[in-house]
């Protein structure tokens, strides 16, 4: 059916089967999202913020996060500060290097929701080392 009055029917074919395009699915459904690291065990970011999120029930308490944006490709995550009071020793503008918590298929864990990363580093120097007085942080980033 491709004759004189076959546009209407031509376009609609068209855009129902762009949807095979693997690279037009992953645009229009921001599946991109879904891997920010590229299958990669860690990434270098830079602390855009600091906040702290409520957990899910039945826990209460604030969770400490910075929100990041990776250094490869652009992409914003939220990342966790593990252990207690190491969200002082971040600033903005800090270089982080992140990597995966270890949830169900990349999922989040426990009852923090929509958090799949922690903090391990900050400006090259371990969050432990820092934390235990063994090191300090470099002042100049």
């Amino acid at each position: 059916m491709a004759g004189e009055f076959a546009a209407r029917t031509l376009k609609k074919k068209r855009n129902k089967f762009r949807w095979k395009s693997t690279p037009h699915k992953i645009k229009k459904m921001k599946l991109w999202k879904l891997r920010p690291m590229k299958g990669a065990p860690r990434a270098r970011a830079i602390v855009l913020k600091k906040k702290g999120v409520e957990q899910k029930q039945p826990h209460s308490g604030i969770i400490k996060v910075v929100r990041v944006q990776l250094v490869k490709n652009g992409i914003q995550v939220t990342a966790f500060v593990p252990k207690t009071g190491a969200i002082k020793h971040i600033d903005e503008h800090d270089e982080v290097i992140i990597e995966g918590m270890g949830g169900s298929q990349g999922g989040a864990v426990g009852s923090m929701h929509g958090i799949k990363y922690k903090v391990v580093t900050v400006n090259g120097v371990s969050l432990n080392e820092i934390l235990k007085g063994k090191k300090e942080k470099p002042r100049g980033a």
